[in-house]
């Protein structure tokens, strides 16, 4: 059963971390094309015209091939995941099933207009379905998200005894969800940095090879601002999403900082060492050597530096001064859960409607705790540490460094000295794939960390699975390696061949 599990796990990790390669420069290249195109529309100069016809092309490669791993990922539900899919289906299925009908055919009716109507259409219904597609791209993101931020923090549903399924109750709960309005905006934000760093990265390269370099250099001045600002909206995204984790995932945020023995006024560590030899409960120091940013934690976790931020010790063996419940607590509880629903179950059956109350009502007191049932030791709530910690800092620091890029790209752009920057042209150029490894480091940071749980506290991961052979989910995830791969080398010889006939030619 635990190969099952993992196998299924890493493959469902596998697929999303492909598919988090195509769709964030979907999200961000498709606005910036917008942004072009009405230029061009609002100056009338051909070159703009240019411009957008050739990131236009860019982003019809990438939009083409990101279509597959999306679909497999969804399917993946119903092969890997049916108990899942069985239990939340009427939850996360909805926001999905919006996603299909409204954002998509949107953005896949409109890109048709948009990339085979040029002197088709008129100007203005041209730039309208550009932006239409820029916009459905986003609300398809939206909606995933919903469905993702859900799983993160399940608001708006009710437990049925009868089904064992989770119904939902408030369906506006689980679309204004804190958790997923925050995870959406920080998420699509990525996507915006991501394309920025694209659009600035080969701009870069066409000047430094003198390819167009007057339309290269307009380029990169509107990738580069584009980049800046967004840049700053996804670093105030990213304080309201780690106010969302602190309020309703505190293992994840123990995990992101490294944080054992918690406390009032905690630190964020800038940077540091983890120490690989502490384990759970001993007295070893929790770094090697750290820097640290005092009482930072506190404010940005709970916007008041005297907060008391949980550890893992205080989450594992409970804390009754800042009323923490131990994670042994919550397992036996949960296991009155489980024996009180499979009593109603039995008495359900034998037709015993005095016995179905009683079991019902201890089913009702414990329900919050029934996920934890399922678990075998309290070591098991915390997530991988060292994955989750380094996949947060990296990713923080990653993303001040493409604030500086940006800011110097403006810089100099500005005042007709970026020709003399080659190494900053180059470091731009560099930076694409640091602006990937960025996104993907977020997607770690926010599945693992939520970890042991596909919907947290409620289901954990291994009673999510499907009950099919081990060899098959193997067999899979060769397979879409492989796909995936070809898929991946594909789109980049496709797009460097496109970038070396540069903007003067069009496609």
């Amino acid at each position: 059963m635990e190969h099952l599990v993992d196998w299924s796990r890493a493959q469902f990790a596998l697929t999303a971390l492909y598919h988090w390669l195509f769709v964030p420069l979907t999200l961000g290249l498709s606005f910036i094309v917008a942004i072009m195109e009405t230029i061009y529309v609002k100056t009338g100069n051909p070159e703009w015209k240019k411009i957008t016809k050739f990131w236009m092309t860019l982003f019809a490669i990438n939009f083409a091939i990101g279509l597959a791993t999306g679909i497999i990922m969804e399917f993946e539900f119903g092969t890997n995941w049916s108990n899942y899919s069985w239990i939340v289906g009427d939850i996360f299925g909805a926001p999905l099933a919006i996603e299909g009908i409204m954002a998509f055919f949107m953005e896949s009716t409109f890109f048709a207009v948009m990339f085979f109507g040029w002197d088709k259409v008129s100007k203005k219904m041209h730039l309208l379905s550009t932006w239409l597609v820029a916009i459905g791209s986003n609300l398809s993101a939206l909606w995933i998200l919903i469905a993702n931020g859900w799983m993160q923090h399940p608001v708006g549903m009710e437990f049925n005894p009868d089904t064992a399924r989770f119904e939902m109750q408030n369906f506006w709960d689980v679309v204004f969800n804190p958790n997923a309005s925050s995870k959406f905006l920080h998420t699509v934000g990525n996507g915006y940095v991501m394309g920025s760093l694209f659009v600035v990265g080969i701009s870069a390269w066409l000047i430094l090879k003198g390819k167009d370099s007057i339309n290269a250099k307009k380029s990169i001045l509107v990738g580069a601002t584009f980049g800046f600002i967004t840049t700053i909206f996804i670093i105030m995204t990213g304080d309201e999403s780690a106010h969302q984790v602190a309020l309703s995932q505190p293992t994840k945020l123990a995990a992101m900082e490294g944080l054992y023995d918690g406390g009032k006024r905690e630190g964020i560590i800038a940077v540091g060492q983890l120490n690989h030899h502490k384990k759970i409960g001993d007295d070893q120091e929790e770094f090697f050597w750290k820097i640290e940013i005092p009482g930072a934690l506190s404010f940005l976790g709970f916007h008041d530096f005297n907060a008391f931020v949980p550890g893992v010790d205080d989450l594992i063996n409970g804390n009754k001064a800042f009323g923490i419940e131990s994670a042994k607590s919550k397992i036996e509880k949960g296991k009155i859960a489980i024996k009180s629903l499979k009593s109603y179950k039995e008495a359900q059956k034998a037709g015993d409607e005095a016995t179905m109350k009683s079991a019902l009502l201890d089913f009702r007191t414990y329900e919050k705790y029934f996920g934890y049932g399922y678990l075998k030791d309290v070591k098991d709530i915390i997530p991988p540490i060292t994955l989750t910690f380094y996949s947060f800092h990296l990713m923080v620091g990653l993303g001040t460094w493409f604030l500086l890029l940006f800011f110097l790209i403006l810089y100099f752009s500005m005042a007709g000295k970026l020709d003399d920057k080659k190494n900053l042209l180059r470091l731009a150029i560099f930076s694409i794939p640091l602006g990937y490894l960025a996104g993907e480091l977020g997607w770690v940071v926010a599945e693992v960390g939520r970890q042991p749980w596909a919907i947290f506290e409620m289901l954990p991961t291994g009673m999510a699975t499907s009950q099919i052979s081990t060899a098959a989910v193997q067999t899979t995830f060769w397979l879409f390696a492989l796909i995936f791969t070809a898929l991946l080398i594909a789109e980049i010889k496709i797009m460097l061949t496109q970038i070396k006939i540069g903007i003067k030619e069009e496609a």
